[in-house]
């Protein structure tokens, strides 16, 4: 198989793309969440006044604390059907990178912008 086959099957078009609704909010509210399975930590974010506020169960207790975490604008999924993680239901999903160990690093914007905004 060519590598130009290869990529074939991952390509997505532009139709695709546009699907994902990946947009910055503003994490409003953060709580370490025990009862995990993995550890991780609860989130509230505000998408502003057109998606209003959403909730995430985020892995992320390797980098962050709930407190570190409040008034971070960070990068999410917002247009995948809600989640139910043990007792909390997740209604969009935070995005990063993996770092070095393989732990979540927060993909946010490199400076302040809207609630809301989507990627482009």
């Amino acid at each position: 198989m060519s590598v130009t086959e290869a990529q074939a099957g991952r390509d997505l078009s532009w139709q695709e793309f546009e699907r994902v609704e990946l947009r910055v909010g503003t994490i409003i509210r953060a709580e370490p969440y025990p009862e995990a399975r993995r550890p991780a930590i609860k989130l509230w974010l505000d998408f502003g006044p057109e998606i209003g506020e959403r909730r995430s169960s985020a892995q992320l207790t390797r980098h962050y604390t709930p407190e570190t975490l409040i008034g971070r604008q960070v990068a999410a999924v917002v247009n995948f059907p809600a989640k139910q993680i043990g007792k909390f239901v997740s209604e969009c999903l935070v995005v990063g990178f993996p770092d070095e160990a393989g732990e979540p690093v927060i993909l946010s914007p490199g400076r302040p912008v809207p609630n809301g905004g989507r990627l482009f």
